[in-house]
């Protein structure tokens, strides 16, 4: 039986992701801050699951997390967890600036490279780092931090595919970069998309073809394919204006 681990499984994409690997038979084990909905979803699904809790914000519990799972043998790992925040870089709070870091980027590479080693060493398996399409664009003013992020998760992704690629290795790596999906992410971040969400099941269905493909970076909908290849053709002073007035949208309206 194969094995799909999933962090941030407790809402969102990660819940949707547990749902459709749970369809295809896998054994999940999957992990979160909230062990309530953790089991819940484990009594939803009906399949071979391990709960394992965990607030990959603290590193140590990261590294703990990566210790509890040093004898399973994964076949897909979905590097889920994150979240944003909005508003003025003079005004946001700092500490749920660090926080979002350390979920977004420190937790995301801790569990990346402990889980790229393991798969390395059994000769296979998937990795996918969930992203933003906020992390192909040259930066978000009024998201600046939630943006700088989500860079991090691309660029990163893209370079171990391609050493991956030059060893000749059967690990793939990915990373998916959605636009607005409705999930919880929008009250997390304190903001109302400026764009109309789609469904955390429409996204992950897109993601799941990108996959099958192999493609590295997985934009979902054809809508924000064209807008950001068209972010590659416009001018950066030009594209940062446009991504402003987007976001300064979400914050009037929440």
């Amino acid at each position: 039986m194969k094995t799909a681990f999933i962090t941030g499984a407790t809402s969102g994409l990660g819940e949707e992701f547990a749902r459709r690997y749970a369809e295809q038979g896998y054994r999940l084990i999957l992990t979160g801050r909230r062990t309530q909905r953790l089991i819940s979803l484990k009594e939803e699904l009906g399949c071979e699951c391990r709960i394992i809790t965990a607030d990959i914000a603290d590193e140590e519990q990261c590294k703990k997390l990566l210790s509890d799972i040093s004898g399973e043998k994964i076949d897909v790992f979905i590097n889920n967890a994150g979240f944003g925040t909005a508003g003025s870089f003079l005004e946001t709070d700092l500490e749920k600036e660090l926080s979002m870091i350390k979920v977004n980027d420190i937790a995301m590479h801790i569990l990346l490279k402990g889980v790229l080693k393991m798969m390395h060493e059994q000769g296979r398996g998937s990795i996918l780092n969930v992203a933003s399409s906020a992390g192909i664009l040259p930066g978000g003013p009024f998201m600046a931090t939630y943006y700088a992020s989500k860079a991090y998760v691309v660029s990163i992704t893209r370079a171990i595919a391609r050493e991956l690629k030059e060893l000749g290795s059967n690990v793939y790596v990915a990373c998916l970069c959605p636009g607005p999906v409705d999930t919880e992410f929008n009250m997390n971040a304190d903001v109302v998309f400026a764009l109309k969400g789609i469904t955390a099941k429409r996204c992950v269905s897109d993601c799941l073809k990108g996959m099958s493909k192999k493609k590295t970076v997985i934009v979902p909908t054809l809508t924000m394919r064209i807008a950001t290849a068209f972010s590659h053709i416009t001018p950066i002073p030009i594209m940062l204006a446009m991504t402003g007035r987007q976001q300064k949208k979400k914050l009037s309206d929440n």
